[in-house]
């Protein structure tokens, strides 16, 4: 695998005397057109049609996307917030007083919640000569952060965009290992692997179904702040080839709701009822059974659902929308969530060592959303997920059952969406032609 620009200078074409194009000619011409394909497709892909809401939008970058000006030999001070820590506990090294600390996160709630910060992001403060504070700013997530301006004992507070500016790429790779190895080796990061497996999550399973000569071909965002890459956006439109069978999908964003989801060419959504796994890439370390030797209890019963070894606190997401029915200690089961969807399902999520926030008796979920974290409470072992579903009340098979798809793309937008998967279309075929066995390239 290799990463290529699409860059190359333009020389006039000499022919041999005999008027034929020289074979090392010829296979230069070979790899060089279909990047000139490659490049009019993505001219394409971002060049937005009249009335249409562009998914890729080009946004000028400003000097200074996140501090205030200063005023003249003001300083700015940065923190990265430790686990546990609090406001109460980071700002009063800069002078602040417990009254003034109440003050702000009162002032500053109905915007957002300063009690809410998170481990990991940063704070900034500027303060005057005098050591006044002019204005503090927190990063809410990699695309947003608050701003508060001190303006003379009332605090004014915003949430703000970081100015990204979004380019189209193109991944191309076969799978050797895994998806995430093949991204990497490609020289691009965990986050498309693990995107491109929640597209087709309901069609392949990533842990059982993955075969040598596997393949998949993205038109991706990536985001460049001051310009430099800064991560990574939506994926547009994706093919995968799962034992020689591809997969499409396309992005589509309702112009009314502004709700996004995966398409296939007719319009057929790629998800199911129900994920085909809660986790991301786990290991299958224990299948559905109705005889198994119980590895406690040393005897042979049945195992009614499906067991993922992965490592202590790994994220476990529903694999479908419903309510929270239970989710506490259970016996056997240690900490575990029960989930009641429509159409008679439910499903559990069990020996997990913790919940997510907010998840609790009555929460709503949505699929994908991530509920819980593996343990090994409760009979176990070793850290792992034992996942379970029911269909009006009894156990079924997880991998083998057959799940109806979700709703189809609305009707009123189905002529629209085919026309804007033309140029998708165009997108994820150029590189076909491509001579090699990867290529990950960006439009710059």
């Amino acid at each position: 695998m290799e990463r290529m620009d699409l860059s190359h200078n333009g020389r006039r074409d000499h022919r041999s005397p005999t008027g034929r194009i020289p074979r090392r000619r010829k296979r230069v011409l070979l790899i060089v057109v279909p990047f000139i394909a490659v490049i009019a497709a993505l001219v394409i892909l971002i060049i937005p049609r009249p009335g249409a809401a562009p998914e890729v939008r080009q946004t000028p970058i400003p000097p200074a996307p996140a501090v205030i000006s200063p005023v003249s030999a003001s300083r700015e001070h940065k923190e990265t917030i430790s686990s546990g820590s609090t406001l109460a506990e980071i700002l009063p090294k800069y002078g602040f007083l417990p009254k003034e600390v109440h003050e702000l996160k009162e002032q500053v709630k109905p915007v957002y919640d300063l009690g809410r910060i998170r481990a990991g992001r940063e704070i900034r403060l500027m303060t005057t000569p005098g050591g006044e504070w002019t204005s503090l700013e927190y990063d809410i997530d990699e695309n947003r952060f608050l701003v508060v301006r001190n303006e003379s004992g009332r605090f004014r507070a915003e949430i703000k965009d970081y100015p990204f500016e979004v380019r189209a790429a193109f991944l191309w790779a076969p799978i050797e290992d895994s998806p995430i190895a093949a991204v990497n080796k490609a020289g691009e990061e965990d986050f498309l692997a693990l995107e491109l497996s929640d597209i087709f999550s309901s069609d392949i399973d990533f842990y059982t179904d993955l075969r040598e000569g596997d393949a998949f071909r993205l038109v991706y965002e990536k985001k460049f702040l001051n310009g430099r890459f800064s991560g990574y956006g939506n994926i547009l439109a994706a093919e995968f080839t799962n034992q020689g069978k591809p997969y499409l999908a396309f992005r589509f964003t309702y112009p009314d709701t502004r709700k996004s989801d995966f398409f296939d060419p007719d319009g057929n959504s790629l998800r199911k009822e129900f994920l085909k796994s809660p986790m991301k890439f786990a290991r299958i370390s224990s299948r559905f059974s109705r005889s198994r030797f119980h590895p406690i209890r040393k005897i042979y019963r049945a195992h009614n659902g499906v067991d993922y070894a992965a490592p202590l606190g790994s994220p476990v997401q529903a694999t479908g929308d419903g309510a929270v029915t239970q989710a506490g200690w259970n016996g056997g089961a240690g900490r575990m969530i029960k989930i009641r969807h429509k159409n008679a399902y439910e499903t559990m999520y069990l020996h997990l060592s913790g919940f997510a926030a907010g998840i609790r008796v009555g929460a709503k979920v949505d699929a994908k959303q991530i509920i819980g974290y593996v343990g090994s409470s409760g009979e176990s072992t070793g850290p792992h997920l034992d996942y379970r579903i029911t269909y009006h009340g009894k156990y079924v098979n997880p991998m083998g059952w057959k799940f109806q798809p979700a709703e189809p793309l609305r009707k009123e937008f189905l002529e629209a969406y085919k026309a804007e998967i033309e140029k998708l279309k165009f997108a994820l075929d150029a590189p076909k032609h491509c001579l090699g066995a990867c290529l990950a390239i960006n439009l710059f």
